[in-house]
């Protein structure tokens, strides 16, 4: 994979995890160790790693839920009304709801359609599609 930088988040159970990521995101698996509880993960450029957290993991305290409190991670998408309805569709939790936003980076302002979806162990990922 290519991105200088891929998260990589300590999830509870990676069955479930997988389930979310894929099945409602639509990520594909780049490639896992299964013996590790370990996958790889991209869509449409963006790229994520996801590991069962057990004995061996590598934390600097307790992991409680929700876990990754204070970040959330942008994933931009195409189709963002097809993904917000796809999600609607589970139990998946919505933090906030389909919109279209206005952000100023200084020089111009981007325009994008978003929402916030939580995944199974708390993490808050945001789903945006800009304008062009």
């Amino acid at each position: 994979m290519s991105n200088a930088l891929v998260p990589e988040l300590y999830v509870s159970n990676l069955e479930t995890s997988l389930v979310f990521y894929i099945d409602v995101l639509g990520f594909e698996v780049a490639y896992d160790r299964p013996e590790e509880k370990f996958a790889y993960l991209h869509r449409d450029g963006a790229e994520l790693m996801l590991e069962q957290v057990d004995e061996k993991s590598w934390l600097t305290g307790e992991l409680v839920p929700p876990f990754g409190r204070g970040v959330n991670f942008q994933i931009l998408v195409a189709k963002i009304a097809a993904l917000y309805e796809a999600c609607l569709q589970t139990t998946a939790a919505i933090k906030v709801p389909l919109e279209r936003r206005a952000y100023d980076t200084g020089d111009q302002t981007i325009i994008q359609t978003q929402f916030v979806v939580q995944d199974p162990d708390g993490y808050l990922i945001r789903l945006a599609e800009s304008e062009s």
